[in-house]
């Protein structure tokens, strides 16, 4: 897991529309990258829909956001078109991304351990610097977490 104060290491992905980011396209912005398990699951539609609903407040903060999972673009797609999402969802098939930022590990799911994504998010100040670290995130409140914290950090 990456902690704060050290600088969010670089990546390039291709969004659900087959455009290419770098992490490095968004300095001199706040960065809220958050990653998923999977699209249109249960939690992950929650937290979704949750900044969805929330966008205009993390507009008016010029926030940017990234989320990821290690599904496809086609999943992206489909997932962003299904919910109305505004902000881009990021493909992480090859796992580098996941695995650089420490949250793909062992999960549990009603008894059976296998390797997944685990919902954890960082807040990228605009400088690149990891400035808050969500390890337990709760899907339906996570954004208002995020707008109070953004709010303090940027005082």
């Amino acid at each position: 897991m990456i902690n704060t104060e050290t600088m969010a290491p670089e990546f390039e992905l291709e969004d659900q529309q087959g455009n290419t980011h770098k992490l490095s396209d968004y300095r001199g912005h706040w960065v809220l990258l958050y990653f998923y398990p999977k699209d249109d699951t249960p939690g992950c539609t929650t937290e979704a829909c949750s900044i969805r609903d929330n966008w205009s407040v993390l507009q008016e903060l010029g926030v940017t956001v990234l989320g990821v999972s290690t599904d496809t673009v086609k999943s992206h797609a489909k997932f962003v078109d299904k919910y109305k999402l505004p902000f881009t969802l990021l493909a992480d098939e090859q796992k580098e991304v996941v695995e650089a930022y420490g949250v793909w590990g062992l999960k549990k799911f009603m008894g059976r351990e296998y390797m997944g994504t685990n919902r954890v998010s960082y807040l990228i100040d605009p400088e690149g610097k990891v400035a808050k670290v969500y390890e337990t995130v709760k899907p339906a409140q996570h954004v208002q977490q995020v707008v109070e914290d953004l709010k303090n950090l940027m005082i």
